[in-house]
């Protein structure tokens, strides 16, 4: 068998169309939770990050909210959330860490069907960057819960911008290529609203 090399102009080609497709953008309807027992409306500046990446990007904020770290409250929330099938993701900043309040991983765990391993290596893969070492600390998490996406990212408004910047847009980007998590959305959403 005869193997020959892909000349580096045309590896190069084939690597941008892979990721440019002409195709439509679709806009999603995205819910935000904080969770902080110390943060308030006024003082969320990651719950505010996201918000405003997700509107600039040309999606729609369907619901937001605080909540203080409490496993309970959370699942609660996430629970409506993941029922009401105009909510098709949920951001999630705050609670990952090691602290004996850090809940958001224990809450949300038990909810999803599929994980998204993925999502947390490469969170702390691009941390790593920024960070250093400190990147093992974070336990975000990202999986599917009768079809609506769920990202937990942490606290800091600079990890929400580390997780949305470099992996969640793109994944919620109908356009890029190979993958994006939109189709997979868009049928979720279609076989939960024909439920009675």
């Amino acid at each position: 068998m005869l193997f020959f090399p892909i000349q580096p102009e045309l590896q190069e080609h084939k690597t941008t169309m892979a990721h440019t497709a002409e195709k439509a953008f679709i806009p999603l309807d995205i819910a935000v939770l904080t969770v902080s027992d110390t943060r308030t409306p006024d003082t969320d500046t990651s719950g505010d990050l996201l918000v405003e990446r997700l509107q600039q990007a040309g999606h729609r904020l369907a619901d937001r909210a605080l909540i203080a770290d409490d496993i309970y409250r959370l699942r609660a929330q996430v629970s409506q959330w993941i029922a009401d099938p105009e909510v098709q993701v949920v951001l999630m900043t705050g609670g990952t860490g090691f602290s004996h309040r850090d809940s958001t991983p224990e809450a949300i765990t038990p909810l999803l069907d599929k994980q998204v391993e993925g999502f947390g290596e490469l969170f702390r893969q691009v941390s790593w960057e920024e960070i250093g070492s400190s990147t093992i600390q974070s336990r975000a998490i990202a999986g599917l819960a009768n079809g609506t996406l769920i990202f937990c990212l942490p606290g800091s408004t600079g990890a929400c911008r580390t997780g949305w910047d470099r992996i969640i847009s793109e994944q919620l980007d109908s356009r890029h290529r190979p993958c994006n998590f939109v189709d997979t959305l868009l049928r979720a959403r279609d076989l939960r609203r024909e439920l009675p």
